[in-house]
């Protein structure tokens, strides 16, 4: 008897990696909600911190979540270049604006623009907290191709190594990194500085984590000696 070629599929989807195997992709939801956070982040943030542009650019970053939305509205369960160029754009455009406010709080700190110590810690924990959503889309829309292709398993070679792909008792065999675990290590990166439990492989990956981290290090080391100097 000849195997099939179905067959001779299941038996390969078997024999690798509990996380390296076809699944039915992740909600689009808890994505979509994080992103509406970050536009209202960017949107209330004060006008002297912000590009002149700021709210066509909100506006622009919600219709771009909205198209991504009605294409794909559920499951990210294949690769869809069309979702993918969009994302890329909504990231890109998310990447632009924070990284401006973000130049124009450390000029106003360095010039002694801010005398409010309340303001600061606000404005400045807004900004970092769009740092690190942002981030952690980068690293969700990048890894092994993106949501859409770890949801097909088509790409072998992973670029972050999550604690529960280096041994199968450490998850269920349902287990699959989703947008909550880049979220999460882009938060301790931003935190801490460093990768803390998950180590990036790619050279890509790596640099992108020393980015965030030098970034998060510059902003939160001048924000708070600031703040400190103003108190006193």
């Amino acid at each position: 008897m000849i195997p099939s070629p179905i067959m001779d599929q299941d038996a390969e989807n078997r024999a690798r990696p509990h996380w390296l195997r076809p699944h039915q992709g992740e909600h689009r939801w808890p994505v979509a909600v994080v992103v509406v956070f970050v536009i209202g982040l960017q949107f209330g943030l004060p006008r002297s911190l912000a590009l002149a542009v700021q709210i066509p650019i909100c506006a622009l970053e919600s219709v771009l979540l909205f198209a991504v939305i009605v294409i794909n509205p559920r499951r990210i369960n294949r690769h869809l270049p069309s979702t993918r160029f969009i994302g890329f754009l909504l990231i890109s455009l998310m990447t632009l604006s924070n990284t401006a406010s973000a130049i124009k709080l450390i000029d106003a700190i360095i010039t002694r623009g801010v005398t409010d110590a309340r303001s600061l810690l606000l404005t400045g924990g807004s900004i970092w907290l769009t740092n690190v959503v942002v981030f952690g889309l980068w690293y969700w829309e990048l890894d092994r191709g993106g949501p859409g292709k770890r949801a097909e398993a088509s790409q072998t070679y992973p670029d972050f190594i999550f604690p529960q792909m280096s041994d199968p008792l450490y998850a269920p065999k349902t287990w699959h990194p989703n947008f909550f675990d880049y979220l999460y290590t882009s938060f301790t990166n931003g935190s801490a500085f460093s990768p803390t439990d998950v180590m990036p492989l790619s050279r890509w990956a790596k640099a992108l984590m020393l980015l965030q981290s030098m970034t998060a290090l510059l902003m939160v080391g001048l924000v708070i000696a600031r703040a400190v100097n103003i108190l006193h």
